[in-house]
């Protein structure tokens, strides 16, 4: 059986980079960051944040 997912709440707090010119970022257009600056254990953290959130809307929806 598929999932639907009617609503997706993404937050995030945006600050500029320490050593940057008017919160530009000093990277290149078009270069990437693995990770963008994040250590391993808080993308886990990260991630297991946002499974546990859809998995509790999904409980929330099922209970309607």
């Amino acid at each position: 059986m598929p999932v639907e997912i009617k609503e997706l709440v993404i937050r995030a707090v945006v600050q500029p980079e320490a050593g940057s010119a008017n919160g530009h970022p000093t990277a290149e257009p078009g270069a990437t960051t693995q990770g963008a600056g994040v250590d391993p254990e808080e993308r886990e953290a990260i991630v297991a944040a946002a499974v546990k959130e859809v998995l509790r809307i999904l409980k929330a929806s099922k209970e309607r």
